[in-house]
């Protein structure tokens, strides 16, 4: 079917790309229509903290919780007091300026808010708006900063935070920089800019299609900036990587001058069922993310997908149409001479493959105890949501965190928000002050609020500020603490009370995904196995896989955690201070390594099949398929690293963790495991490695990836099937 769908799409060549620019300008036509991604918090159904949200909602319908929120922090000239007279004039001077700005709702000044440091020295306003930071206008921004520049020409020093500062992530140079090695590394393999420019060309229709669909549904879907760049880092990669497979055996099945028809067919029969299975990997894996129960993971997973569905359609159809109108210029120089013979040596990897192959339970020893060491900081793995404390000083969020933290305390920068549900209860005043004098007695709490009242009276809601900053492990154990004495008094006073806030949602964020991540890589692994188990018709060779990805993935966990935790080479990276792991971080990691990895395992192993099926004995066909992929397999691993090491660049910190971990997941799954530990693995198990039940041989469906049918299949019959499928 492969087969056919290439020579189709390389005797069609003018319907296939117009086909596929006709589906970039409709891309491109929703996404200037669309209002693009949106900038919200992420909400996750079930978990306590969400809740709260949801009965403030119901309760306080004047609250708009999903509003977004500024805070603008004053420190008042060296020597004089944030009261006085004079300097209380210019603060309320510099609010009054905001509180005419339609978008907002309240602004309270440090005296009305009772956020006056005890030194009285440092202050802070609060601005709340009537929509939510994706809808905050540029204009509502610069009267932001010009309030701030307002006091600071008045000799204060003032900064400012909060998601109305938020604005969409851009692309930097340095992310850009990956798509320029991707290029340097195509023209080496390829030693053709023609046969190096097509994959980059392909991919990059193929990943402006994904990322502008995605901004085309981002409004309507809740989707965020963070999606489409996963979209675009993903899609890029493989889509430069699977467009370059099917160039390279393209070239190999080319036998002389005029058989272009025929080797499209043979090359996207092959390569193109190693891309379609390898793709599907991918997508099982990031589809996958939708049983996790997180509505943003689930959407960046889909999204992702779809730009691996896309990535592999280009390939298995642009790349062949492509091809057909210069089949002989993306040719090497050899076979551009008339030489189409393969070269019958390739030193290196010839040398690598004999070395691995004469000691290889010593090379897996190695291997394991190595990517084993990198993985031994991943055991101290923290989860959590970098804040503003995450940011470089050079950003005015980041400073503004650092004078609240200094004038009131670390945990000033995530206080608690306890809602009591009081209908029950006798008197409603009196069983709240109950709830909040348990609370202020707890160790570990600084101050609790006055309580704040619906109009009906039967629920309040209250602040209490933690001795320690958000991502503090304390402040977590002090949740726990808090939630665990609850039972006793809400049966003593007849209320129920739930804490929730920026703090407590970080805190349920991290538990939840923590919870969900062993059965989701159960799943993803079963799955996946199973697809394997089809492919290579062999047991050993994808439980080899599954264990190879393991190794790779907690080998970049230990990276990040290295990186992002305990601040090893941070400043590489613009990280000046340490924190948590974003908690998304580890389940998207899963979902998108396994994926990469399995993609090496399909190209790689397949080639392996292919020469075992025609007859070669184990051992030479390692060596034989090793040596016909392992150049690509290799070029293919350097252009996802360049791309993924490139986004590590990126301000988003998700991003820039991603970046970081797949690069770092790329090179040790490509270089240690797939190009050094499976071969040497099966080279242990020997014929066993394509062993597999005859009772399961009989109950799998049969997929041919090796081509084998295709030699079998007369020309005479080829061409009246590719007529029928013409017409």
């Amino acid at each position: 079917m492969l087969s056919r769908l290439g020579r189709f799409s390389y005797r069609r060549r003018w319907l296939v790309v117009v086909a596929w620019l006709l589906a970039l300008g409709g891309a491109v036509t929703f996404a200037v229509t669309s209002e693009g991604p949106v900038n919200t918090r992420a909400t996750i159904p079930g978990i306590e903290s969400q809740q709260a949200f949801d009965l403030i909602e119901e309760r306080f319908p004047d609250a708009a919780t999903d509003g977004a929120s500024a805070t603008i922090v004053f420190v008042a000239p060296a020597g004089e007091d944030l009261a006085s007279a004079e300097n209380a004039q210019v603060v309320d001077e510099t609010l009054a300026s905001l509180a005419d700005n339609p978008q907002v709702v309240r602004v309270t000044p440090p005296s009305a808010g009772g956020s006056i440091s005890a030194d009285g020295t440092t202050g802070f306003a609060s601005v709340s708006y009537e929509v939510p930071s994706s809808e905050v206008t540029e204009a509502s921004r610069t009267a932001l900063a010009d309030a701030v520049e307002e006091a600071r020409d008045a000799g204060f020093t003032a900064e400012m935070s909060g998601s109305a500062l938020k604005t969409g992530t851009q692309m930097s140079v340095m992310e850009l920089a990956g798509v320029g090695i991707a290029a340097v590394v195509l023209v080496m393999t390829f030693g053709s800019l023609l046969a190096a420019g097509l994959p980059l060309l392909t991919a990059l229709i193929g990943v402006a299609i994904s990322f502008l669909g995605v901004w085309a549904v981002a409004g309507p879907l809740g989707m965020t900036i963070t999606t489409g760049m996963l979209a675009l880092m993903l899609g890029l990669a493989v889509g430069i990587d699977y467009a370059m497979f099917v160039v390279s055996r393209f070239r190999e099945e080319r036998h002389g001058p005029d058989d272009g028809f025929e080797a499209a067919g043979r090359a996207v029969g092959t390569a193109g069922s190693a891309v379609a299975f390898a793709g599907a990997t991918v997508v099982i894996a990031l589809a996958g993310l939708t049983v996790v129960g997180i509505p943003s993971l689930m959407k960046m997973g889909l999204a992702a997908a779809g730009a691996v569905v896309i990535a592999v359609l280009v390939a298995l159809t642009l790349v062949p149409a492509l091809l057909a109108f210069a089949p002989n210029r993306v040719l090497s120089r050899a076979q551009r001479r008339g030489d189409f013979n393969l070269p019958s040596r390739r030193p290196v990897a010839r040398s690598w493959m004999r070395t691995v192959l004469r000691r290889p339970l010593l090379i897996t020893l190695a291997g394991v105890s190595l990517l084993a060491a990198v993985a031994v900081p991943a055991l101290s793995l923290q989860l959590g949501t970098p804040g503003d404390a995450s940011l470089p000083v050079t950003e005015t969020q980041r400073r503004a965190y650092d004078l609240r933290a200094e004038a009131f305390g670390p945990g000033f920068n995530g206080p608690l928000t306890v809602v009591v549900d009081a209908r029950d209860a006798a008197d409603p005043e009196a069983a709240v002050a109950q709830v909040a004098s348990s609370i202020s007695s707890t160790g570990g709490i600084v101050s609790v609020s006055q309580a704040s009242f619906n109009e009906q009276g039967d629920t309040a809601i209250l602040s209490a500020v933690p001795s320690t900053s958000p991502t503090d492990e304390r402040t977590e154990d002090l949740v726990d603490e808090l939630r665990a004495a609850r039972p006793d008094l809400e049966a003593a006073e007849h209320v129920t009370y739930e804490i929730t806030g920026t703090t407590a949602l970080d805190i349920d964020m991290a538990q939840k995904t923590q919870s969900a991540l062993v059965p989701y890589v159960g799943i993803v692994i079963g799955l996946a196995v199973l697809l394997l188990m089809i492919v290579f018709r062999s047991v050993w060779i994808p439980v080899t896989a599954a264990l190879g990805f393991l190794l790779s993935l907690f080998a970049s966990l230990g990276v990040i955690v290295a990186v992002f935790q305990w601040g090893w080479a941070a400043d590489l990276l613009g990280i000046e201070q340490t924190g948590p792991v974003m908690s998304l971080m580890p389940i998207l990691l899963v979902g998108i390594v396994f994926g990469l990895a399995m993609d090496y395992q399909v190209f790689l192993v397949s080639r392996m099949r292919e020469a075992h099926v025609h007859g070669r004995p184990a051992r030479e066909a390692i060596e034989t398929g090793f040596e016909r992929s392992s150049k690509v397999v290799v070029a293919a691993a350097v252009i996802m690293i360049a791309v993924f090491g490139g986004f590590a660049t990126a301000h988003e910190p998700l991003i820039k963790m991603v970046g970081l971990g797949l690069a770092c997941a790329v090179f040790f799954d490509a270089f240690v495991v797939r190009l050094t530990l499976v071969p040497a693995i099966l080279q242990l198990l020997g014929e066993r490695a394509w062993w597999l039940p005859r009772w399961l041989d009989r109950v799998l469906p049969r997929v041919d990836v090796e081509g084998e049918s295709l030699q079998e299949e007369p020309h005479e019959q080829r061409e009246l099937t590719d007529a029928a499928a013409t017409r």
